[in-house]
């Protein structure tokens, strides 16, 4: 299982647009899924530990999120063929086992993780109303293991900065987790 951590935010690069099928039976777009303030693009999947570690904080924070106007979005771009925990009726499962307050999207080509640029599950791409990138970082401090429950909120907080003011803040914390499971690549 490789490690990798998220690159440097890239202040203003405009989020790219997808058309997913989600878990629910309905097919997504980037502009149903923005809230006025904003939006959140969470690359997940359900097999990584750095994901398991915070899925209950994941749907904190996007309830919370949307009560400041900021929409969010799940999307799993493994490929699971080496990874059938990642298949879509796995996908369902996860979604409705742990409620979900926000589309579960499948990326079965992978090319909207590469026109993102996703490199990790978890991967963070915080957009404020305008649809520009203003926060590339991480969750929280959590790892494998979820982080002490007083640990800073780092998404949380830079989400409700962008809400707020439109910006994110200047200094991120990359996130980090497994790499994304590439068609005809292994690990």
């Amino acid at each position: 299982m490789v490690s990798l951590q998220t690159p440097v935010c890239d202040f203003g690069q405009p989020a790219p647009d997808f058309a997913l099928p989600g878990v629910d039976g309905r097919v997504w777009t980037r502009d149903q899924c923005r809230g006025e303030k904003g939006l959140l693009v969470m690359f997940i999947c359900n097999h990584c530990p750095y994901v398991k570690a915070v899925r209950d904080r994941i749907v904190r924070d996007a309830r919370e999120l949307a009560a400041l106007g900021i929409g969010s979005v799940a999307i799993m771009s493994n490929d699971p063929s080496d990874y059938p925990e990642d298949s879509f009726e796995n996908m369902q499962r996860v979604a409705a086992e742990c409620g979900f307050p926000f589309p579960y999207l499948l990326d079965e080509t992978q090319a909207v993780a590469k026109a993102f640029g996703a490199v990790c599950t978890p991967d963070f791409f915080g957009y404020d109303a305008g649809l520009g990138l203003q926060y590339r970082g991480r969750l929280d401090a959590s790892r494998k293991e979820a982080a002490p429950p007083d640990a800073r909120r780092d998404l949380f907080e830079a989400m409700r900065e962008v809400a707020a003011t439109g910006r994110g803040p200047r200094e991120q914390i990359p996130s980090m987790g497994c790499s994304i499971k590439w068609r005809g690549e292994g690990d």
